[in-house]
């Protein structure tokens, strides 16, 4: 269960963080990888690493998720060098104006953060799915998942910090998710949309904040594991969410986190 081989699995957000931990979790399994983000010398670098580690193709493409052109030529990249792509998972992301009150926030910071982390979702989903359609139609693959990375801000509110454009834009992927896997079930794509939140992981977007005496002591007050989530904690749910397997499962959205969305 859960042979990735001779499956492609694509990740925005690939260079770095919790993008880089699944990519690399899924070439264990034995899947072909498409590594998407704008720092390709990254890509490039876990390209030839994971290559002659676990002996799978990886594609490394340069690719901005807000830009539909740069989508298009990943699509492009893709369909040249597989002709398939079972698995996308949207990961890539970010927010400005954290620790701004609602009060005070900029409007251009809340559009930045919903193009970034929603928008491109929408963007990227429709274009790969498209693909998958494509090649099923054509004989070259059996099946399709999409797996959305939102966060548990996307489930809940929050004390410790304000960031209403990353709740606002978390919570629509979440029910994107829910929007996009009723309707492809109906149209019998056969292709499954889920997603995932995780909790508190560092990234180079969170170490900063996680390391505060502040927040280590909010997070051992709010987490019922009294810890942060460990690196590769995160794979075994994109594993199970993207295999062939797992296909009456989806509109489902899981929480990583430590017991925090349970209290």
């Amino acid at each position: 269960m859960f042979n990735y081989k001779g499956k492609v699995v694509a990740i925005t957000g690939a260079s770095s963080g919790l993008g880089k931990q699944m990519a690399e979790g899924f070439a264990q399994q034995g899947a072909d990888l498409v590594l998407l983000a704008r720092r390709v010398e990254r890509l490039e670098a876990s390209k030839a690493e994971w290559e002659a580690k676990y002996g799978v193709k990886v594609l490394a493409v340069a690719c901005d998720i807000t830009n539909q052109e740069s989508i298009d030529a990943a699509i492009a990249a893709v369909e040249a060098e597989y002709g398939h792509c079972e698995v996308i998972i949207n990961n890539a992301g970010g927010e400005k104006g954290t620790g701004t009150p609602l009060l005070n926030f900029d409007k251009g910071d809340w559009e930045y953060t919903l193009n970034l982390d929603l928008t491109s979702v929408f963007a990227v989903t429709k274009a790969f799915t498209n693909l998958m359609k494509k090649s099923m139609d054509a004989g070259k693959q059996t099946y399709g998942r999409v797996i959305n990375i939102a966060s548990i801000y996307g489930l809940v509110g929050n004390t410790a910090i304000p960031t209403i454009a990353y709740h606002a834009s978390k919570g629509a992927v979440v029910n994107f998710t829910r929007g996009a896997a009723a309707e492809l079930a109906a149209a019998g794509t056969n292709i499954n949309v889920n997603c995932i939140c995780p909790g508190y992981f560092y990234t180079e977007l969170t170490t900063a904040t996680l390391d505060t005496e502040y927040f280590q002591a909010f997070a051992k007050a709010s987490v019922p594991m009294k810890r942060y989530g460990k690196p590769g904690e995160l794979n075994s749910a994109a594993i199970f969410l993207g295999a062939e397997e797992s296909s009456y499962v989806t509109g489902q959205v899981i929480a990583i986190d430590g017991g925090y969305s349970c209290i």
